[in-house]
């Protein structure tokens, strides 16, 4: 049994014997322990800060004596004065081994950190991004041992950081004499990792030890918008996030209209190229002027978006995605720079596209699948990603299926006569009295109810605009349980609902919400034409997770997620009353905010996430809506709110929806659909 002391290292538990005079850094490595450092054990960076203890410990076997550790010396001492080490930590690269000592590791000195996630349901994000900070020491020039500084230079990150084949760009061979020269032949090396298919890159370097970060952005590029989170590299956190509308939306608000604008127009899809790599760059430039960084520190990015955004981005003709099989150019990951797409962040940056699924199902709906891991779910969950084309994917860890469903901008507020974006002023809330059919609400920027005392102060600035997605879904499904609106969903005239809110428009008939127009404000009504937007792009979304449990064979779901920026506004029992979901427990409806944006800082600060995710990908299976000859089955039955032909015992448990229908048959009161003969 080795004499030497004993270093244990929580808490990984990791153990092994080292000889008097070994730093902890040095102990730290050879035993394979999670112990971060910039520098090199040159007692600059800070970034291997440990806690030791002292004290009896039964359970490791050990005691610990207070001179376990070598003294405090200068260079903790200057590091104390200068930025100040919290009480009893010490600097892992400059106290050696005494004696049996034991080391606790905190979470900010491990290099593959966690990052907690604020949801509690999700997994943490291990942290392991491609790009990471060196510092090195490198040879000077010498007569008599002729060689390049960029040979010298890769020669110390081989040796100092075992880094081997290490390349450069020409910007970096520009700079790099100058810089060396500046730093005293010490500098700090951005590095990416590469992977299977490229070798380390150098990506910028600093004179001397370079006190500063180095940053990522995770992109979702949506069809109605974009949003980026700026991600620090070196401790995960957010720095900034921000979002903007996407600029293709004046070439068509969905994703067929935009494939047409291509087909219809030559040189369509160049010009929406344009337009989507500009809107790009005004966010990248509006996040980084907001996180107060150069843009030129940005040297990472990962995009995730559905097909046809991602072939606009990468300036590829979406033309086959307009017509069956819907074949993609690429579904694979793609692995690419800054200047092949004109982004303006750092010219060598590297760029990740997920992989795409299949068909319509694109590199999006792989990043909700590595964000809420539907494969390592022991019971069988449904996540749907809700926007303008919804991505649903069902499963467990015996098998993912995915499919996508056209269910257009109606729940974005887009085609429904008061509809508008989620800004202050939209109502967001909605409650209808079963009695009265007085409707209370809340709007975006106020949390007073509209029945409530202080609610015109409350509004003084913003007014009563218009009604967002979330309030639609809720105002619908309230006007359902008010018996305003009947199961096939026809708006009742003030006779057949006992409202004079009920009042003929045209043909049929609409219920008024709000009446601003005394103060010059709007007057906001729900038609029957609004009633008809929501039952298409609810039923197109429910048809789709039928059909995939279909497939599966079962006609209920253990758990269902929320998932899209919308998502998370959504109430789950209003959901489930409309029939957008199939019967759960409402407990068993989760949201999981933007499960996209989120997979896409997964994969951008953990590049084993990367593997992961194209591995996972080739795992599930596409199953393809427009030939499966159940989907218009399950869409016409779905039209009905909740459902004509589902039972949804669950919800009926929890409410009871009214019986009366409002089809007297007389005229057109289908709302200008035909009824069908019955045979």
């Amino acid at each position: 049994m080795s004499n030497d002391p004993l270093v244990i290292f929580t808490p990984s538990g990791k153990r092994g014997n080292f000889p008097v005079g070994t730093p902890i850094l040095t102990a730290a490595r050879q035993l394979g322990v999670d112990l971060d450092s910039v520098c090199g054990g040159r007692g600059i960076c800070s970034k291997c800060q440990i806690t030791p203890s002292y004290g009896e410990f039964p359970k490791h076997g050990v005691t610990v004596a207070d001179t376990a550790l070598s003294e405090w010396n200068n260079v903790e001492q200057r590091y104390d004065d200068i930025r100040g080490l919290p009480k009893g930590r010490r600097l892992g690269c400059q106290a050696t081994v005494q004696g049996d000592i034991v080391v606790d590791v905190p979470p900010e000195s491990q290099v593959h950190k966690q990052v907690v996630r604020k949801r509690a349901e999700a997994r943490d994000i291990t942290m392991n991004p491609s790009t990471k900070l060196y510092y090195v020491e490198v040879q000077e020039p010498d007569m008599h041992d002729p060689s390049g500084d960029m040979e010298r230079l890769t020669a110390a990150l081989r040796d100092q950081w075992e880094l081997r084949n290490v390349h450069a760009d020409l910007h970096i061979l520009q700079t790099l004499q100058p810089t060396l020269r500046k730093g005293a032949w010490k500098v700090t090396v951005a590095v990416h990792l590469g992977d299977d298919e490229n070798a380390p890159r150098i990506m910028h370097i600093w004179p001397g030890y370079y006190e500063g970060t180095v940053y990522g952005l995770a992109v979702d590029l949506g069809s109605t918008t974009i949003a980026a989170h700026l991600c620090d590299l070196q401790t995960g956190d957010v720095v900034a996030s921000s979002g903007v509308m996407n600029p293709q939306i004046r070439f068509g608000e969905d994703l067929m209209s935009r494939v047409s604008y291509s087909m219809m127009n030559a040189g369509g899809d160049v010009e929406m190229t344009n337009a989507v790599r500009e809107g790009m760059n005004a966010l990248f430039t509006q996040i980084a002027t907001e996180a107060e960084i150069d843009k030129a520190l940005i040297v990472d990015a990962v995009f995730v978006c559905n097909p046809v955004m991602h072939h606009l981005l990468l300036g590829i003709d979406p033309f086959e995605l307009g017509q069956a099989p819907f074949a993609l150019a690429t579904s694979d990951s793609l692995r690419l720079r800054a200047n092949d797409l004109d982004l303006n962040i750092h010219p060598s940056a590297r760029i990740y596209l997920l992989p795409c699924i299949a068909g319509h199902v694109g590199a999006d709906a792989a990043a909700v699948a590595l964000s809420e891991a539907p494969d390592k779910s022991a019971d069988l969950v449904l996540v749907v990603d809700v926007g303008t084309n919804a991505e649903i994917l069902l499963g467990n860890s015996d098998k993912v299926l995915a499919c996508s469903s056209p269910t257009g901008p109606a729940f974005e507020g887009a085609q429904i006569s008061s509809g508008q974006r989620a800004a202050p002023g939209a109502i967001e809330r909605v409650e209808i009295d079963e009695i009265t059919k007085e409707p209370r609400f809340r709007v975006i920027g106020s949390e007073i109810w509209s029945d409530e005392d202080g609610f015109d102060a409350a509004i003084a600035t913003t007014g009563v605009t218009g009604i967002c997605g979330s309030g639609i879904i809720e105002m619908v499904a309230e006007m359902r349980l008010a018996g305003i609106v009947d199961g096939p969903g026809l708006i009742g005239s003030a006779e057949q609902t006992g409202t004079d809110r009920c009042f003929l428009d045209g043909r049929t008939y609409s219920y008024r919400v709000y009446d601003g127009t005394a103060s010059g404000g709007p007057l906001i009504t729900i038609t029957n034409r609004d009633i008809r937007e929501i039952q298409m792009a609810k039923a197109a979304l429910y048809s789709g997770a039928r059909l995939l449990m279909d497939k599966f064979d079962v006609d209920t779901v253990d758990r269902v997620v929320l998932a899209g920026a919308f998502g998370a506004h959504i109430s789950p029992k209003h959901a489930m009353v409309l029939g957008m979901i199939p019967d759960a427990p409402l407990d068993a409806v989760t949201s999981a905010g933007n499960a996209a944006g989120t997979g896409a800082r997964i994969a951008l600060l953990n590049r084993d996430a990367r593997t992961e995710i194209e591995e996972t990908v080739r795992n599930i299976h596409k199953i393809e809506t427009a030939i499966e000859p159940r989907f218009q089955e399950h869409f016409v039955n779905a039209s009905a709110i909740p459902n004509s032909a589902e039972p949804f015992p669950i919800l009926n448990s929890i409410v009871t929806l009214p019986t009366a229908t409002f089809n007297t048959g007389g005229g057109d009161s289908s709302g200008g659909r035909r009824r069908r003969k019955r045979s």
